[in-house]
């Protein structure tokens, strides 16, 4: 099938899909939520296949973690899909009505984008995660997973075609592009007839290619250089905690820490700490030259070069950095942050409602872990991708993001005067 002949299916199954009640697409996620699972021996075997492949290949180690799937993730995989399907469907709801004067009764009502192209790479995830989040909202999506997922989005896609099959839902409502050329890519970016939006996830590169590429609109994100700022008021052990959480619990994705700031009046009771907690657990250190005359020497830390800012790690290493002040951390996130999830660590408020003012991240923290910034941790279930930009959609893009709406207008034989 050619990618203008996908795109065609696609936007008859949107149609479709927008007079599908929100019971027949519970129906469709518990269905996948029970493919997943009935097929889960013959998915793990087609992911062992992508994930030896890769390895023969030399993919990064952090490129191999998100390939990988085991038993748990894919149990994981088919739970998020039954907790969608218990989300609210914002589908058809009614918002900012008002009646005019001459009784004319407005409102806005939301509706399915459309048809959703999207772009992804090493992420078996994101196949169900994406089609799990399409189907709830009504949109078709055109998936196109890298060459290092073939196997692995084969087996999904079976899986996710199989619910909706037995749902009574268009199969064409998810589409797999089953074709690592790169053609296919620059074709799916040229369907602006058919296609509504492109969602790319994956490294600085992709992104780039598909704003550079595509007649249709980009929502782009997911690279997360992170930071913490340690105030000088901040809760010493509390920072050392939430430091290591964002550090350490899973390095290997976006909303990880990358960078720590410490203020230079806590810096030398804190760094020596920081550095001795996390170097046990095997992290290593990219240090400023401000922060090296607060540490001893120490085979784990090393100076920092010229681009070691501006660096998403994904894997145990973490930047530091000492500065004088509020003002010096914000603009220190200002030149290096990719506006993804930065946070500030203090006991004064009045820093902590400066710092949420003036630091332009889709997500901002108080006093927690970078690591929050997830659908499911923000209660809106699983997510298509996390928007670092302003329009349309900032952050996780859930349920709601997947949609937008119309005016709907009723009248009894009005006429304009």
């Amino acid at each position: 099938m050619s990618m203008k002949e996908m795109g065609q299916h696609a936007r008859l199954a949107a149609r479709q899909l927008a007079r599908a009640t929100t019971d027949q697409k519970n129906a469709a996620l518990i269905a996948l939520a029970d493919q997943l699972m009935a097929r889960r021996t013959e998915i793990l075997a087609a992911n062992a296949r992508d994930v030896s492949a890769a390895q023969a290949d030399g993919l990064s180690p952090a490129m191999l973690d998100r390939l990988t799937l085991n038993e748990s993730r894919v149990a994981g995989i088919a739970a998020d899909q039954r907790n969608v399907a218990t989300l609210p469907d914002p589908v058809g709801e009614v918002f900012e009505a008002a009646t005019m004067p001459n009784g004319l009764a407005i409102h806005k009502q939301r509706v399915p984008l459309g048809v959703i192209g999207v772009i992804y790479e090493a992420r078996p995830n994101v196949t169900v995660d994406v089609a799990g989040l399409a189907l709830k909202t009504g949109n078709a999506v055109i998936l196109r997973g890298g060459s290092e997922t073939l196997n692995s989005n084969r087996a999904l896609v079976a899986a996710i075609q199989q619910a909706l099959t037995d749902t009574g839902l268009p199969v064409e409502a998810v589409q797999f592009v089953d074709d690592a050329d790169r053609a296919r890519v620059t074709e799916l970016l040229a369907l602006d007839e058919y296609v509504d939006m492109i969602i790319p996830r994956g490294g600085a590169g992709l992104h780039h290619y598909c704003r550079e590429h595509s007649r249709i609109p980009v929502i782009t994100g997911g690279i997360g250089i992170c930071h913490l700022f340690v105030d000088e008021s901040a809760d010493l052990e509390a920072a050392l905690n939430v430091i290591t959480n964002a550090k350490v619990q899973r390095p290997t994705v976006c909303n990880a820490l990358d960078t720590a700031l410490v203020h230079r009046a806590v810096a030398a009771e804190f760094l020596p700490r920081l550095v001795t907690h996390l170097g046990a657990a095997g992290v290593t250190f990219r240090a400023d030259v401000s922060a090296q005359p607060f540490l001893s020497a120490d085979p784990r830390v090393s100076s920092a070069g010229p681009d070691d800012f501006d660096t998403e790690w994904l894997s145990l290493i973490l930047g530091i950095k000492v500065v004088e002040s509020l003002d010096e951390a914000m603009a220190h996130i200002e030149a290096h942050s990719t506006g993804h999830s930065d946070g500030i660590l203090t006991r004064t408020d009045a820093h902590a409602a400066r710092f949420v003012a003036e630091v332009d991240s889709a997500a901002v923290y108080v006093n927690a872990s970078t690591r929050f910034t997830d659908g499911a941790q923000f209660g809106l279930g699983a997510e298509v991708a996390i928007s670092t930009q302003r329009l349309h959609a900032r952050g996780p893009m859930g349920l709601r993001e997947l949609t937008t709406y119309k005016w709907v207008v009723i009248g009894a034989g009005h006429v304009r005067p």
